[in-house]
């Protein structure tokens, strides 16, 4: 790696790039988001606190995703509450693709002003990481609650609580009148290997884990969603003195909304007649809203 600005061959907007640190037990991931989150992002007029909070999530989203081994593998990850101004923000990540939507209360949003605090926009609420495992067809889920200042420090208690896995998380958000750029970094400490989840106790204060966590905790939200800077580049700048560092580019992220007419047509079809027929309209059509994309569906299943 050198400290360069963004060139051919490097990594820059919308593609992940994995790294290890092996001396240290480390491995990590980077993104930046750009084109692929002004894709998801326009699909519904959100207002400035809420596009930064779904730019944060879909960065998590694309971080803990890219974990995943198997391409068809999904991590889907939902922030829920009865109470908050925000009573659901969903993404998901599957092999490069990338969707996510927030619902809340536009009203109570607006009473909120400019910059409301997590706790303001979810009050108490929780987070719950889902990985469905396509070569196994395994589920693993953890809920945590929405504590902290950001959901990256939910994600990070819900590393260590249900992984058993100490784990730095940090983004960065830029939102202006060019469009929405967000990047994050996650690194995480495996001395015991990638495989199995049987860990006894988490080390967080195992000298390895703490020489990586003040080394990467030292990236910058600035430095995160500068576009002039490839991630090779932040990431010669946090680990140049490790004695290697391997790196690795991952998939190429896109807008992944999965709805189809015929994927509709196969979850109504699952319906008893009586039901699909309360549910046309004069014309004889099941309306189908697609809450990611802002589509309707028009569905004729005759």
């Amino acid at each position: 790696m050198s400290d360069s600005s963004a060139s051919a061959g490097t990594t820059g907007f919308d593609q992940i790039l994995a790294f290890t640190v092996p001396e240290r037990n480390a491995r990590g991931r980077m993104v930046r988001l750009g084109p692929v989150l002004d894709d998801v992002i326009a699909a519904h007029a959100y207002p400035a606190p809420i596009r930064s909070l779904l730019a944060e999530a879909l960065v998590l989203a694309a971080l803990l995703g890219s974990l995943l081994k198997d391409e068809e593998s999904q991590l889907t990850m939902q922030a829920q509450t009865q109470e908050g101004v925000v009573d659901l923000l969903v993404c998901d990540y599957r092999a490069g693709e990338l969707r996510g939507y927030v619902r809340f209360d536009r009203a109570r949003l607006d009473e909120l002003g400019p910059s409301p605090t997590l706790h303001a926009l979810f009050g108490n609420g929780y987070l719950a990481i889902t990985f469905d495992l396509a070569a196994t067809g395994q589920r693993y889920q953890g809920i945590v609650p929405l504590e902290g200042e950001t959901i990256a420090a939910a994600c990070e208690s819900y590393f260590v609580q249900s992984e058993q896995i100490p784990t730095l998380i940090r983004l960065g958000v830029r939102s202006d009148a060019t469009g929405c750029v967000a990047g994050g970094l996650l690194i995480q400490h495996l001395p015991e290997g990638e495989e199995g989840r049987e860990r006894l106790h988490v080390q967080l204060d195992h000298p390895e884990w703490e020489h990586m966590r003040i080394m990467g905790g030292a990236v910058s939200a600035a430095e995160l969603v500068d576009p002039g800077l490839d991630l090779e580049t932040v990431l010669w700048r946090l680990f140049h003195e490790e004695q290697e560092v391997r790196v690795d580019r991952g998939k190429q992220i896109v807008k992944g909304c999965r709805c189809t007419s015929d994927y509709y047509r196969s979850v109504l079809s699952r319906f008893g007649a009586a039901e699909r027929t309360e549910m046309r309209n004069e014309d004889g059509l099941i309306l189908v809203d697609c809450a990611f994309c802002s589509r309707v569906f028009e569905i004729d299943l005759d």
